[in-house]
């Protein structure tokens, strides 16, 4: 028997029972739908992720107080002081690979505007944190030098203080907010940056770090660094520079510990990349967990169906049919099944990752390697678990065949 009867004798068979065939494809079909799925909404997570950080520089360089230990207990960094502006100095004039720096130091505070109020970040810098830190101005004037030695009462507000503070439609510039119990004059709205990390860029008030060192935080010492490297492929060699000119400002012999960190962008991609990419192996794992299930489904059908076609095949058997013949047949049965369930699968699969990408605002990524591997796991599910209800069929002894009722 020829290829062709026999496809034709399956697909005649799969049709007689439309809704039992329906319901033994459902396994298949949740199985790599749900797959699918995660496979590519964790790669649609990654892409996010890359590009959230780009956005941040891919050479920017952060440099963090290290972190406090006593007796073996984490104490945190938060009163570190091992960072200061002669720490700054020093990496801008000693690093030939670090093209911009700039100390920075944050504190978060209620600002007010006549009624109106709203608690924000304030975040200090010098002339090149808007550079290192990919801000730029839509309206208004950055703050100058003169402004950091003068500690001049200065800022730069995100759209969503502009939103919260002046709601009435007024314009910000030039007018005055309240920050704590001190007044400073906006000279500059920022351009609207979005949600970062699962954070709001644009609820941020940008003022002299000096200002926040002098006026509100009176202290000397500095909560971080930030660097921007001269190319993103001198990262690394820019940071060897960092982390040595900073030892030799902070006296450290050899063999002491760096009572700072060095970070690069790149570290951070690789980390929630790495983060990213097990996640989405673990829930695609747990997914398909259901193939499995519909496979069983699979196997219990063509039992089935075995028991019920008996006469069939000992009629057939009888007129000639072989062993290898009718064992073929019932293959093909089950892995039509499973591939026509794991084609639905592959277009309910992209069509739920594509909503939930638009829903999520991610790029909507289709995994190739996902699919394709989906095909060749559903012909490899139909002929695992049709074989051996094809092998009953095809040993089944022709006489007692036909004497089945």
């Amino acid at each position: 028997m020829n290829f062709s009867n026999l496809l034709k004798i399956a697909y005649e068979a799969i049709l007689r029972n439309k809704t039992r065939s329906l319901l033994t494809m459902l396994g298949v079909i949740i199985g790599i739908s749900s797959v699918i799925a995660m496979v590519s909404l964790g790669q649609s997570s990654t892409q996010n992720i890359n590009e959230e950080i780009s956005s941040m520089g891919t050479n920017l360089i952060t440099v963090m107080r290290a972190i406090q230990r006593s007796g073996g207990i984490n104490m945190g960094n938060s009163n570190s002081q091992s960072l200061s502006l002669k720490d700054c100095e020093a990496i801008k004039n000693r690093c030939k690979y670090v093209d911009a720096v700039s100390p920075w130091v944050s504190t978060s505070s209620q600002l007010v505007r006549g009624n109106e109020n709203w608690p924000s970040t304030l975040q200090g810098g010098n002339t090149d944190f808007l550079s290192i830190k990919k801000y730029k101005i839509e309206r208004g004037t950055p703050f100058t030098e003169k402004d950091i030695k003068e500690y001049t009462k200065v800022c730069l507000i995100g759209n969503t203080v502009v939103e919260n503070l002046f709601s009435d439609g007024s314009d910000p510039i030039g007018q005055d907010i309240r920050i704590g119990s001190i007044p400073f004059k906006v000279i500059g709205i920022l351009e609207s940056k979005g949600d970062q990390m699962g954070q709001d860029q644009d609820d941020v008030v940008i003022i002299p770090y000096s200002t926040i060192m002098k006026r509100m935080l009176a202290t000397q010492y500095i909560h971080m660094i930030y660097c921007s490297a001269v190319s993103e492929d001198k990262c690394d060699a820019a940071v060897t520079e960092i982390e040595q000119v900073l030892r030799n400002s902070h006296k450290l012999k050899e063999g002491d510990e760096d009572d700072f960190n060095v970070r690069t962008q790149k570290e951070m991609l690789t980390m929630m990349s790495s983060i990213s990419g097990f996640l989405t192996i673990l829930l695609a794992a747990i997914a398909s967990i259901s193939l499995i299930v519909g496979g069983i489904g699979i196997m219990n059908i063509m039992y089935v169906t075995v028991t019920e076609r008996t006469k069939e095949i000992g009629l057939r058997t009888a007129i000639g049919a072989r062993s290898r013949d009718i064992m073929y047949q019932f293959l093909l049965e089950s892995s039509m099944l499973s591939l026509v369930g794991g084609v639905i699968g592959i277009i309910l699969g992209l069509l739920i990752s594509y909503v939930a990408s638009m829903l999520l605002r991610w790029p909507f990524v289709i995994s190739t390697s996902a699919v394709l591997l989906s095909f060749v796991v559903c012909a490899a599910t139909g002929i695992f678990f049709g074989w051996y209800p094809a092998k009953k069929a095809a040993n089944l002894d022709p006489i007692n065949a036909l004497r089945y009722e």
